[in-house]
């Protein structure tokens, strides 16, 4: 099912979360509900893991990830790093990318090959190079799961059709929080929850929990992806 919550008293859940099927990274300092209502919704099988990257909060846009691995800007201190890699699952790689660029939720920097084959080995996913809906910052306007996908509101019909095939998962363009298109901004999404911004209206939630099969019976937290890949930005 699909929760609507805010952090503090913003409706862009997914700039202050990271949520894959493995593992849910949080900032500390929040409201006591916010984290009791992850906590609830997880069911204590994926651990809630709080802590700043870079000495900031929006851990959600800094770092990306999923039950494999987890890939962190060159602005994360060593204390932060070393507590991540002692809070996560064993079997979580975490490795920090020495790029430039230092959103990796927003944008996947990829200007060079090292980069590349950083995120297909520590990831364990297919690499590809696509816009979204014109956007080179495919992170932010796109969000998927092993079985589904929303992506900006005015991405072509050719461009799902293109990217449906790439994933090989459903995917539908819409909105969150009342219009926005900044997708992962305002949800963070696994293979069976999703907490949406609190402005986000009764229709778009219908939209996320149905593309995203929210409502089927909950798989195990570490079951086994129906294909895995990653999108990355152009240059």
């Amino acid at each position: 099912m699909a929760s609507r919550i805010k952090f503090e008293n913003s409706c862009e859940v997914g700039v202050f979360a990271r949520l894959t099927n493995a593992y849910c990274i949080v900032p500390p300092a929040a409201s006591n509900g916010f984290y009791s209502v992850l906590e609830a919704e997880l069911g204590g099988g994926v651990p809630v893991v709080r802590t700043t990257i870079g000495g900031t909060r929006i851990v959600g846009r800094l770092c990306v990830g999923n039950k494999r691995g987890l890939l962190l800007p060159h602005t994360i201190t060593d204390q932060e790093l070393q507590h991540l890699k002692n809070s996560l699952p064993d079997e979580v790689e975490v490795r920090r990318v020495e790029e430039r660029l230092s959103a990796l939720g927003n944008c996947i920097a990829c200007n060079d090959h090292e980069t590349e084959e950083v995120i297909s080995d520590v990831l364990g996913v297919e690499v590809f190079r696509q816009t979204i809906a014109g956007n080179i910052l495919v992170g932010s306007y796109c969000t998927f799961t092993n079985k589904g996908g929303l992506v900006h509101p005015q991405t072509s019909v050719e461009d799902l059709d293109e990217l449906s095939t790439l994933l090989q998962v459903p995917l539908v363009a819409g909105t969150i929080n009342r219009g926005s298109d900044v997708i992962s901004a305002g949800v963070a999404v696994n293979d069976w929850t999703a907490f949406c911004g609190s402005d986000t209206t009764a229709t778009e939630v219908s939209v996320v929990e149905n593309v995203f099969r929210l409502r089927e019976p909950r798989p195990g937290a570490l079951g086994a992806d129906q294909r895995s890949s990653m999108v990355l930005d152009y240059f």
